[in-house]
């Protein structure tokens, strides 16, 4: 089996690896920026740190983005972090448009953001946080409700069809952390930092068969 973990230059991708080596050895696991690697891949995670507006454009710069809508469209398919955010049609982030493969938007945190105790919270939300899952999903196999993950984020998604969501959090207000739907799979935090539950979603997600 091939993993290929799409390099778009945005964001440090050893964690990521690693943690696959970790929980899927017998794969064959690689980052690659190359849209081949990307089509001939069985399985794709689609990780990303930065700007969303850097994002965009450097998946088409690398002429990547026509493999990355394949993949959503035809295999297993993991998105982590802007990798989630961009699977949506736009981003309050520079007005930066996304990849429309969800109808929904992606906005900041408002400001100023209250706690349940009306204390000012800080943005990003960066830390461990509780994520409660909504409806039944492969990838939560194994994973107790509310177990906590790691986030690090200024901006969360809306979709305009809620069924998709798999994963709620709250910080300040109630915001989509895990939207499913398919082949398709993709989370706010970080598995990959996220200790022992976020390496059971991943070793989830290797052998999950959508």
């Amino acid at each position: 089996m091939t993993i290929a973990v799409i390099d778009y230059g945005m964001g440090n991708l050893r964690s990521v690896l690693q943690a696959l080596y970790k929980v899927a050895p017998e794969a064959r696991t690689r980052v690659t920026s190359d849209p081949a690697e990307v089509d001939a891949a069985k399985r794709v995670v689609f990780p990303g740190q930065g700007a969303m507006p850097d994002c965009m454009a450097e998946l088409e710069r690398r002429h990547l983005k026509p493999a990355v809508l394949r993949a959503a469209d035809e295999k297993p398919f993991l998105g982590i972090c802007i990798g989630l955010q961009m699977l949506f049609e736009e981003s309050e982030e520079g007005n930066a448009p996304g990849l429309g493969i969800f109808a929904g938007r992606t906005r900041r945190f408002p400001a100023p953001l209250l706690g349940a105790r009306q204390e000012k919270l800080k943005v990003p939300h960066m830390g461990w946080n509780q994520v409660w899952r909504q409806g039944r999903h492969p990838l939560w196999a194994g994973i107790e409700d509310g177990a906590r993950f790691y986030f690090v984020h200024s901006y969360c998604v809306f979709p305009d069809d809620m069924t998709l969501e798999t994963g709620r959090c709250e910080y300040g207000l109630p915001f989509t952390c895990a939207v499913g739907r398919a082949n398709i799979f993709a989370v706010q935090f970080h598995p990959e930092k996220s200790a022992r539950d976020g390496l059971r979603l991943l070793k989830n997600f290797v052998s999950w068969q959508p």
